[in-house]
C-alpha cells in the first residue's frame, strides 16, 4: 500500500475512533438538555448551565459528527478542541494530571485532526476529488 494511502486511512482511523468515543460521552448530555427536567450542568466560565450544556453538546455530539463524515472536518474539530480545552484546564482545572488526563487526550488528537485535516477518505475528500 501506498504512503499516501497509509497516511489517509491513519487520518480515517483518527478521526472516527476519537470521535465515536466522544459521542459516548456526548449523547447523554443531548437527553440531559431535553429530557424535561431541571438542568443540572455546572456553569462554565459564568455562561450558566443552559448555555454550557449547549456548547458542550456542540463540542461533543455535533462536531464528532462532522468530523466521523468528513465533513468541514478542520472547522469542526476546533470546537471540539475547545471543549476538551476547558474540560481539561478549566472544569478540572485544580484537579490532578491522571483526572484531567483523558480530556487532555481527546484535546491533542482534535488538535491534530485540526492541522491535518480529514484525508481522502471523507466526505471533505469526495468533494475535493469532484472538483
Amino acid at each position: 500500500m501506498k504512503t499516501s494511502n497509509l497516511n489517509n486511512l491513519g487520518l480515517a482511523i483518527l478521526r472516527i475512533s476519537f470521535s465515536s468515543m466522544m459521542l459516548v460521552h456526548g449523547l447523554p448530555r443531548v437527553n440531559m438538555l431535553f429530557g424535561g427536567g431541571e438542568i443540572k450542568f455546572p456553569s462554565v466560565m459564568g455562561l450558566g448551565p443552559t448555555l454550557s450544556l449547549i456548547l458542550t453538546i456542540i463540542g461533543e455530539v455535533v462536531c464528532p459528527i462532522l468530523i466521523i463524515i468528513g465533513f468541514k472536518t478542520k472547522w469542526a474539530a476546533v470546537p471540539a478542541f475547545i471543549t476538551m480545552f476547558v474540560a481539561a484546564f478549566v472544569f478540572l482545572g485544580d484537579a490532578p494530571l491522571a483526572k484531567k488526563e483523558l480530556a487532555m487526550l481527546y484535546m491533542f488528537a482534535f488538535l491534530a485532526i485540526s492541522f491535518l485535516g480529514a484525508g481522502k477518505y471523507s466526505l471533505d475528500g469526495f468533494m475535493s476529488s469532484k472538483k
